[in-house]
């Protein structure tokens, strides 16, 4: 069981980072009207909000570097709960900002998952 928990999370983080240095405007397949996602702080709810979030970052492209994945379940249910630390470069920057990441996984009947909740905070210091 915790080995199959760890093998999704981390299929989990190298799809949803390879969508979003590569294919931002995918990554609302995974998330559903249910969702809630903080960035720094921010509240958002719905796929569609989700999206025009991710969407209007002020950057185009970028590389996600990560560094450790930590996957748990959650509840009987079969949830996932995946955190995730890295970096981020951006283009033109000399420096990477580093980064933490909480995904709470919920599987869909079709047997995937979506993302319930997403937290995002940049780590300074």
């Amino acid at each position: 069981m915790e080995e199959q928990v760890e093998m999704v999370g981390r299929a989990f983080v190298d799809h949803y980072y390879h969508l979003f240095d590569n294919d931002r405007a995918a990554l609302s397949s995974l998330y559903q009207p249910t969702s809630m996602l903080t960035f720094e702080g921010q509240k958002i709810v719905g796929v569609d909000d989700i999206s025009s979030k991710l969407h209007q970052l002020p950057f185009d492209q970028s590389k996600h570097l990560i560094s450790t994945i930590d996957s748990q379940p959650s509840s009987s249910s079969g949830g996932i709960m995946v955190f995730v630390s890295g970096s981020l470069q951006l283009p033109g920057e000399e420096h990477q900002l580093r980064f933490s990441q909480m995904f709470h996984l919920i599987p869909t009947p079709q047997g995937s998952f979506f993302v319930q909740n997403d937290i995002f905070r940049l780590n300074y210091g």
